[in-house]
């Protein structure tokens, strides 16, 4: 399957670079907006294959037309691989620079060994519970929805799968790591976790997917750029 620019017939799929502070939404909104112009298709079917937390950059699936919007599910499937920086001693409301951030009671060390011990526990088949500010659906009931309104609810874990954890870089308070997992892991859990695990609290910096499957960030184009794809 060749993925292609925004200029071609419809049923296509696209490769798209997420800018931060852009919802993936946004970024279906205004694909949509612009192909209609182009094409003057009044009725666009237009989707994505699965969605980026605004704050996060990177790999971004969008299907155009009525048979690419239905063969989305092929990959929300896939893998994922995602670059991460974690920020320790301290943690968030929302698990990311975008809720109120608190710093913690850690007044100790945290070593390099002690980081990759932790991080290589994370490793395989486990169980994690989605956070409440998620696009995860309960009783058709986004979660984040629930979140703003100031109600938690109980929610059941999720089999989930971390193939590898490689660490990037280490200069405390600052985390970074590439993470290759199952659809429907959460790195912002994982950043709360690591940071629990730790001793320490933390959570998610920085967030890039990198991966989806096969299909890589390198041969993604930036929504700005779309005119200049011609």
């Amino acid at each position: 399957m060749s993925f292609v620019s925004l200029y071609t017939m419809e049923g296509q799929f696209l490769l798209i670079d997420k800018e931060t502070e852009w919802t993936s939404n946004d970024v279906v909104a205004f694909l949509r907006g612009r192909f209609k112009r182009e094409t003057k298709v009044k009725k666009l079917k237009i989707g994505h294959a699965g969605t980026l937390d605004p704050f996060a950059t990177g790999l971004l699936i969008v299907g155009v037309g009525k048979e690419a919007t239905t063969r989305l599910d092929e990959f929300k499937n896939l893998d994922k691989t995602y670059e991460a920086t974690f920020r320790l001693g301290e943690t968030s409301t929302t698990q990311d620079p975008e809720g109120e951030i608190t710093k913690t009671n850690f007044f100790g060390e945290i070593t390099l060994e002690q980081a990759q011990t932790v991080l290589d526990n994370f490793l395989g088949k486990q169980k994690q519970i989605p956070p409440m500010h998620s696009a995860k659906k309960i009783k058709g009931k986004r979660l984040y929805e629930l979140a703003r309104q100031g109600i938690e609810i109980k929610r059941e874990a999720c089999d989930i799968e971390i193939h590898h954890i490689k660490l990037l870089d280490f200069k405390y308070p600052e985390l970074k790591m590439e993470v290759k997992c199952s659809t429907g892991t959460y790195i912002r859990q994982l950043a709360q976790d690591i940071g629990e695990a730790l001793g320490c609290g933390a959570y998610c910096l920085e967030l890039r997917r990198t991966r989806i499957g096969d299909y890589k960030i390198e041969d993604a184009i930036g929504v700005k750029n779309i005119d200049n794809s011609k």
